[in-house]
């Protein structure tokens, strides 16, 4: 074979010929085609107190349909989104409209009412829409009231609002309806727990403010919260700790302390430009007089 016939016989290769017989070349990978989901997924994830929980659900929009009593018939199991039925995980035992809730992850359904709607957290947190529920995996239901809204919500939306350190509110809410559920947790007993172990320790450092302040918002020790915001200032001379010592001095019923105290805060406020404490310490000042 001369080089002429070589360099034919490599350019055949080329084009997917050798000696007669075809060399197929290879396809380019297939790219997989993704659409816009109608109904797209969506995971929010909050902290109340010490309790995390994350709600993972799909989100219809309403595109010009009525919504409860039209695409979302009254009276009759809703998986609380599109898609799979909502599913809801929380992290320690919570309270949903007062009803005692374990941690564990749940399909979170209900049965949405003209003037009452159900709330449901069954075991089955996997299934697919409402077709296979079964009431026997209930863990709990109760009722919630739907509230009349003026400004319509294209889009259904599961949020958290008026979150505090022992409770949440948590809004269901589409077109013109939203269904306020309160959401409470327990937090107290296991934090006390985990701080008098930290200020027993013989760790270097110790929350002494938060320590304090827990017990001060929470009716604890208030010698020994004293004790705390006293090692807290002794570290660090802020407005915001000074004033939380004014504040346990005065429960301690110890005012001329307190008032001491507060004025010292608002100088320390003064100088950091923070009205917002100048106006504590001139509203906890008038408490004592």
């Amino acid at each position: 074979m001369n080089s002429k016939t070589i360099a034919l016989s490599l350019a055949a290769v080329g084009c997917g010929m050798l000696f007669g017989s075809t060399v197929m070349a290879q396809p380019a990978a297939e790219q997989k085609l993704q659409f816009p989901a109608p109904s797209p997924a969506c995971t929010i994830k909050q902290r109340v107190g010490l309790t995390d929980i994350e709600i993972s659900y799909s989100r219809p929009s309403a595109k010009g349909r009525d919504i409860f009593g039209g695409v979302v018939p009254f009276d009759k199991v809703w998986r609380t989104g599109a898609n799979q039925a909502t599913k809801v995980i929380f992290s320690t035992p919570v309270k949903l409209n007062g009803n005692d809730i374990a941690a564990g992850t749940y399909a979170l359904m209900t049965i949405p009412g003209k003037d009452e709607w159900t709330i449901i957290i069954n075991k089955g947190s996997e299934q697919w829409g409402a077709d296979k529920y079964d009431e026997k995996s209930d863990i709990i239901r109760f009722k919630a009231k739907p509230v009349k809204v003026t400004q319509a919500l294209e889009t259904f939306t599961i949020e958290f609002n008026q979150i505090r350190e022992n409770s949440s509110l948590l809004n269901l809410s589409w077109d013109k309806t939203e269904v306020p559920i309160k959401l409470e947790v327990d937090f107290a007993d296991k934090l006390l727990s985990q701080i008098e172990t930290v200020m027993a320790s013989d760790a270097k450092e110790k929350p002494y403010f938060q320590a304090a302040q827990f017990y001060y918002a929470h009716g604890k020790d208030l010698q020994q919260a004293k004790k705390w915001i006293d090692a807290a200032v002794a570290e660090r001379d802020a407005f915001y700790m000074v004033y939380v010592k004014a504040q346990i001095l005065a429960k301690l019923g110890d005012k001329a302390q307190a008032i001491e105290a507060s004025k010292h805060s608002t100088e320390l406020a003064e100088k950091a430009n923070d009205a917002a404490y100048v106006r504590l310490n001139a509203e906890l000042m008038s408490t004592l007089k």
